[in-house]
C-alpha cells in the first residue's frame, strides 16, 4: 500500500497539479482509481474544489484552522486550543465543501507539533479516527500504523518530544521517515526525511525518482509497511521533473499487480479485515466510489469576500459551492455566523 498525502490550502495553486496526478485514468489492480489523502488548512482554500476531490472518492482530513506559525502554540496547546483547531476545522469543511457522510476522521498537527494526550483526548472525543504527525526514525525497517491503546512501538524523536503517554482510542498513522542517501549501498549514514520536500539533498527529478524506487524496496522487501509519500504541493510544482518522475513512478507501480495507491482510511480498512492479494479485486471497503465520472457539484462557486473581526484589514476569499457565510470563518466563529463580544 502507498499513501500520497497533501497538506495545505487546496487552491488554484495546486488544483492542476492533483488533476494531472489523479486523472482519473490510472487504476489500482482492482479497477478502482488511485488516491490520496488531503490535510487540509482553512485559509485561502477553495472548498468547491475540496468538494470536487471529495466527490472522487479521496479522503479529505485537517491540518487545523488557524495553521499558527508559532509551534509552541501546538506543542503547548490546551484541550481547548485543540478542539477549536480540529473540530473547528472539520466544521468549516464539512459546511463550505458540503461533505455530509462523517468521513473527515484524520487529523496531521501543523508543523507535526503533537500535542501530547491534550490532543489525543479531544481527538477520541471528537471521534476522529487517526492521527498522521508522528514520525518515526529510519530503522532498520519501517513501521506499521499502530493503535494508541497500547504503548508506541518507537521512540517519540522530533515531534518537540510531545507524543501521548496515556492509552488512546486512536489509531496513529505513523511517518516513517525516508531514506534520502543518494546511493544507498556506499554513502554514509544521513538522518531520514519525514516529508518528502523535507529530503533537502533531493535536487534533480533523476534524485527523486532514485529516492522513490529505493524507498519503495525498502518497505517492500522487508515487512510490507505502507509506503507514506508525504507532499506540500509547492515542492512538486518547484521543478517540473518533479511532477514527471512522481507520476512515471506512479504508473511503473501500477504495472505490477500488488500495488495499491490508497487513503489512510483504506490503510485501516484493510489492517481491520486483511485480504489476501488474489480475493482484493472484491475487497468491498476499496471499492466504493471506485471510479467517479461525471461533472463537478457546481461549475461556478460562490466567490465570497468575507471579513471577520478576528483578523482585522483583511478580506478574504471564501470559495464555496455553498451559500455565502456572514463572517470569514474563524477560531471563534468557524461557521461564519457571526459572534457576539463577551
Amino acid at each position: 500500500m502507498i499513501t500520497i498525502t497533501f497538506n495545505g490550502a487546496v487552491n488554484v495553486d495546486n488544483i492542476d497539479l492533483y488533476e494531472d496526478i489523479f486523472n482519473g485514468q490510472r487504476q489500482n489492480p482492482n479497477g478502482c482509481q488511485i488516491r490520496g489523502t488531503y490535510f487540509v488548512s482553512h485559509k485561502y482554500t477553495n472548498y468547491s474544489a475540496v468538494q470536487d476531490l471529495h466527490r472522487k472518492g479521496h479522503e479529505i482530513s485537517v491540518f487545523s484552522l488557524t495553521h499558527k506559525d508559532d509551534p509552541t502554540y501546538w506543542t503547548q496547546g490546551t484541550y481547548d486550543d485543540w478542539l477549536a483547531e480540529m473540530a473547528g476545522a472539520r466544521l468549516i469543511v464539512e459546511r463550505f465543501a458540503n461533505i455530509t457522510d462523517g468521513s473527515i476522521i484524520g487529523v496531521r498537527a501543523p508543523y507535526l507539533r503533537v500535542g501530547g494526550n491534550k490532543q489525543f483526548e479531544m481527538m477520541a472525543d471528537q471521534f476522529f479516527v487517526y492521527d498522521a504527525s508522528i514520525t518515526a526514525s529510519l530503522g532498520r525497517v519501517p513501521i506499521w500504523p499502530y493503535t494508541l491503546y497500547f504503548r508506541m512501538p518507537h521512540k517519540c524523536n522530533g515531534n518537540a518530544h510531545n507524543c501521548p503517554s496515556r492509552s488512546h482510542p486512536v489509531w496513529e498513522m505513523v511517518m516513517n521517515e525516508l531514506d534520502r542517501r543518494d546511493d544507498p549501498t556506499f554513502d554514509e549514514s544521513l538522518p531520514g526525511c519525514h516529508m518528502v520536500d523535507s529530503c533537502s539533498n533531493i535536487q534533480s527529478g533523476e534524485q527523486f525518482g532514485r529516492l522513490l524506487r529505493h524507498n519503495f524496496n525498502r518497505h517492500y522487501n522487508t515487512n510490507r509497511a505502507p509506503l507514506g509519500l508525504h507532499f506540500h504541493a509547492s515542492w512538486l510544482k518547484s521543478k517540473k521533473e518533479y511532477r514527471e518522475e512522481l507520476i512515471k513512478f506512479i504508473e511503473e507501480m501500477l504495472g505490477r499487480n500488488d500495488v495499491f495507491f490508497v487513503t489512510m482510511l483504506q490503510v485501516i480498512q484493510w489492517m481491520q479485515n486483511p485480504t489476501e492479494l488474489n480475493a482484493l479485486r472484491d475487497f468491498q471497503e476499496w471499492k466504493e466510489k471506485c471510479d467517479v465520472k461525471g461533472q463537478p457539484y457546481c461549475s461556478l462557486p460562490n466567490a465570497c469576500p468575507l471579513t471577520t473581526r478576528e483578523l482585522p484589514g483583511e478580506t478574504l476569499r471564501l470559495f464555496t459551492c455553498m451559500e455565502c457565510p456572514n463572517n470569514y470563518p474563524w477560531i471563534l466563529d468557524p461557521t461564519g455566523d457571526g459572534f457576539s463580544k463577551k
